[in-house]
C-alpha cells in the first residue's frame, strides 16, 4: 500500500518539478538558516564551557559595579587594597589576587596603536589571576617575581597582525615614555582583542598609570572542599561592611564561576532563540506555499481523484497520498536545508578563523539534524491536511464530471 502511495506521489511531483521545487524552496531556506545559526550557537556555547572548565570551579569573580561594567572598566566605582585585604581575610579563601587594565596607546618603531595593557601581580597570587587570562606561553617565558621594565605580548603582535611588522621576544616596546623589554609571546586566544593585549607586572602598571591603589577586578581560589556558595556570600557580607554599603546597594558584584557560566550562557541562549525565532518566519512562509501547492494540486487532480475512488479507494487512501505528499516535500526541503545550514555554519566558521576570531566554532548534534527533519515533515503535513480533507471528502460522480 505504502509503495502505491509513494508511486502515485512520484509521478505527480514528476509532472509539475518546477512548481514542486519552488514550493520546497520556502521550506529550505527555513531549515537552512535554522541550522546554522543553532549549529553555531551551539559552538559557543560549548567554547564558553570549556573556558569555565579551565578556569575550575573554586574561583570567585569580584568587580566594581555590575558584572559587565565591572569587566570592561566601565565604571567609576574602583577596588582597592583594603577590598583585596578583606577578601583575604574571609574564612575558606585560599589565595585572593587582582589585576589593573587600561586601554593604552603602545608604540613599536616609528608605530603607536592603542590595546589593553593589562598589569598583573607576580607574587604568590598570579597563578591564578592567569588561570582567569587563561593563556599559554608559545615563545619565551612568563613574567616573574623581579621582572620589572619586562613585558608579554599577544599572539597578533607578534604575527604581524596588530603592527606593520610582527614583534619578536628581544624587541622594545614602549608604553608611557617607558620602555618595555618583549620577554614572551602568548598563545592564540581566538579572538583579536584578547590576541592583541599585552601583559606587565602590576608595579609597572601601577607607576605608568598613576595608580598606586585600584584593581579593576578581583579574584579568589577558594579552600579545597569548602562550600563556594557560602564563601562568596560571606565576602559580599566583609565587603559591605568594609564599604560601607547596606545589603541591595552593593557598589560590586561577586560571582562564582558557575554562576557566570550559566549568566554567559543565559544571554547566549536568549540572543540565540531571538534569531531562530525570526529565521523560523521562513518556515512559516514555507508551510503556507505547500499548503498553496496542495490546494492546486488537488483542483488539477480532481478528475484522477474521482477514478481512484471508483476503482475502489477509500477516503483515508486519498487522505494519506495527500497527506505523505506535502510531509515528504517539507521533508525534502528540511533535509536539503540541513545540508546548506551545514556547510554554511561550515563558511562562517572558516571565515571567522580567518578574521581572527577563532574561538567562533560549529557543533551540531544528531538531535538538531532529526529534529529538523522531523519538524519539516511534521510542517508539511499540518500544511497539507485542509487540501488532503478536501479531496478525501470528493463525491466520486462529482470528480469525474470536473473539467
Amino acid at each position: 500500500m505504502i509503495n502505491d502511495y509513494i508511486s502515485i506521489i512520484s509521478r505527480n511531483f514528476a509532472r509539475r518539478k518546477l512548481r514542486g521545487w519552488l514550493t520546497i524552496l520556502g521550506i529550505l531556506i527555513g531549515i537552512t538558516a535554522v541550522v546554522s545559526l543553532v549549529s553555531l550557537g551551539q559552538g559557543l556555547s560549548g567554547y564558553v564551557n570549556e573556558q569555565f572548565e579551565k578556569m575550575g570551579s573554586d574561583k570567585i569573580m569580584i568587580t566594581p559595579g555590575s558584572s559587565m561594567a565591572g569587566m570592561m572598566g566601565g565604571t567609576d566605582v574602583k577596588l582597592t587594597e583594603d577590598d583585596l585585604s578583606a577578601v583575604q581575610n574571609v574564612r575558606g579563601v585560599k589565595i585572593a589576587g587582582g589585576w589593573l587594565y587600561s586601554m593604552t596607546n603602545i608604540k613599536f618603531r616609528d608605530e603607536t596603536k592603542q590595546t589593553w595593557v593589562i598589569g598583573i601581580p607576580l607574587d604568590e597570587t598570579h597563578e591564578i589571576v592567569s588561570s582567569m587570562l587563561s593563556f599559554k606561553i608559545l615563545d619565551g617565558r612568563d613574567l616573574k617575581v623581579g621582572d620589572k621594565g619586562k613585558i608579554v605580548i599577544g599572539y597578533n603582535l607578534y604575527t604581524g597582525d596588530f603592527f606593520d611588522k610582527g614583534v619578536k621576544v628581544g624587541d622594545t616596546l614602549i608604553i608611557k615614555e617607558q620602555e618595555f623589554s618583549v620577554i614572551g609571546v602568548v598563545d592564540k586566544i581566538g579572538n583579536p582583542g584578547d590576541d592583541a593585549q599585552v601583559y606587565i607586572a602590576m608595579d609597572d602598571a601601577r607607576e605608568i598609570f598613576n595608580n598606586p591603589d585600584e584593581y579593576n577586578m578581583l579574584m579568589v581560589q577558594v579552600v579545597k572542599g569548602t562550600d563556594i556558595n557560602s564563601i562568596s556570600e560571606a565576602i559580599k557580607k566583609r565587603l559591605r561592611n568594609t564599604r560601607d554599603v547596606k545589603e541591595g546597594e552593593e557598589d560590586f558584584n561577586v560571582q562564582t564561576t558557575e554562576e557566570l557560566m550559566k549568566t554567559s550562557l543565559s544571554i547566549l541562549s536568549i540572543v540565540q532563540a531571538v534569531i531562530v525565532a525570526i529565521a523560523a518566519i521562513s518556515l512559516l512562509v514555507g508551510g503556507i506555499g505547500i499548503m498553496n501547492t496542495m490546494y492546486t494540486s488537488v483542483l488539477e487532480r480532481t478528475r484522477e481523484i474521482g477514478i481512484m475512488k471508483a476503482i475502489g479507494a477509500r477516503n483515508s487512501d486519498i487522505l494519506a497520498i495527500f497527506l505523505i505528499e506535502s510531509g515528504m516535500i517539507g521533508l525534502v526541503g528540511g533535509a536539503i536545508g540541513a545540508l546548506f545550514g551545514v556547510a554554511l555554519s561550515k563558511i562562517a566558521e572558516f571565515g571567522a578563523a580567518y578574521a581572527g576570531y577563532g574561538i567562533l566554532k560549529i557543533s551540531f548534534s544528531p538531535t538538531l539534524i532529526i529534529g529538523v527533519l522531523l519538524f519539516s515533515f511534521i510542517t508539511g503535513m499540518i500544511s497539507g491536511i485542509t487540501p488532503a480533507m478536501q479531496a478525501a471528502r470528493m463525491k466520486p460522480v462529482e470528480a469525474l464530471r470536473y473539467e
